[in-house]
């Protein structure tokens, strides 16, 4: 299977990761804006950043979620490492109800500046051993 194809599935499970979680909450408060940062490891135009984003908003609208009626998405790009932690404390600020961070430097730079709001990660090597998780079979119940 190509790269291009694994990123695309992978991004997909990420979209329906994403629309599973506020189910119940989506039942309980219909009219309720949520909100999601995402904190990228690439520039603004670089062409790889904006699939990534096109596809997650593309899956999230075929999931019930559009932008400007039940949802509203804050990117941050930052292909520099030494903005990420700046880009992070400014999407933390706005009080986001889930954080997306496409990479390890992303990941760890959100991790620093929360502990309440979730993270979905993307492309982390080994999240295990960088301390995101304890161990990948507790995060999913078994």
């Amino acid at each position: 299977m190509g790269r291009a194809m694994q990123r695309r599935e992978f991004i997909t499970f990420l979209g329906s990761a994403v629309a599973a979680w506020p189910l119940t909450v989506r039942a309980q408060q219909p009219e309720r804006m949520r909100r999601i940062g995402v904190l990228m490891a690439h520039a603004e135009n670089d062409p790889e950043g904006k699939v990534f984003v096109a596809v997650f908003r593309e899956t999230l609208q075929k999931l019930g979620w559009a932008e400007g009626r039940n949802i509203r998405i804050d990117i941050r790009w930052a292909a520099d490492v030494e903005l990420m932690p700046g880009f992070a404390k400014e999407l933390i600020a706005l009080k986001p109800d889930l954080i997306v961070a496409n990479n390890t430097p992303t990941t760890a730079a959100v991790l620093k500046e929360t502990s309440t709001i979730p993270i979905v990660f993307a492309v982390v090597a080994d999240p295990v051993g960088s301390g995101f998780v304890a161990s990948l079979f507790e995060q999913f119940g078994e």
